[in-house]
């Protein structure tokens, strides 16, 4: 039975993120897929761009891409269609300025990878073959290595994504406290 209730709560609380968009000004940029939205309540809210990895800042294209995302979000109102909340408590999400699509756009710029193992919009794979095929942005160099890989090759994260996290984003974003 507490296995069941637990399950149940699980559901609601990803339900309940997967439906909230987040609408503010964006007050920074990190990197190439991670911003900082203030949001109509006045809190900065860390996003992370959904089904796309950009390169790591010391990688080539790091600072490229950081400065395309900056060049497309800075300053700029943004909605955010919510999908997750990973375990750095990063909201993740769909970012639109003036209704295009900015994930894809780092993507079709050669800017970003689609990233794989969270991607489900063929849109994404369809601009990363055709910024392949022009050759823009990291795929002018050949055999560009993703910034996943990149990440693996010193060491390997040990955390994991906790649902007390989930659930304190939620109680925190919703019932403020």
């Amino acid at each position: 039975m507490r296995y069941a209730i637990i399950t149940l709560l699980s559901i609601l609380l990803v339900n309940t993120v997967n439906a909230e968009t987040i609408t503010g000004k964006v007050v920074g940029v990190s990197d190439g897929d991670t911003i900082t939205v203030l949001d109509s309540n006045k809190h900065q809210v860390k996003v992370r761009l959904a089904q796309i990895d950009a390169p790591e800042k010391k990688q080539d294209y790091g600072q490229a891409s950081k400065k395309a995302l900056s060049a497309a979000v800075f300053n700029k109102d943004v909605i955010v269609e919510v999908e997750a909340i990973d375990r750095y408590k990063r909201t993740v999400g769909k970012v639109l300025v003036d209704g295009i699509d900015v994930n894809l756009r780092q993507v079709s710029a050669g800017m970003a990878w689609v990233y794989r193992q969270y991607a489900k919009d063929q849109a994404y794979y369809t601009a990363e073959d055709t910024a392949k095929a022009a050759k823009v942005g990291l795929w002018s160099k050949p055999n560009p290595t993703p910034p996943w890989e990149y990440r693996h090759s010193g060491k390997k994260s040990s955390k994991k994504f906790k649902l007390t996290d989930m659930a304190t984003w939620v109680r925190q974003r919703f019932l403020h406290f």
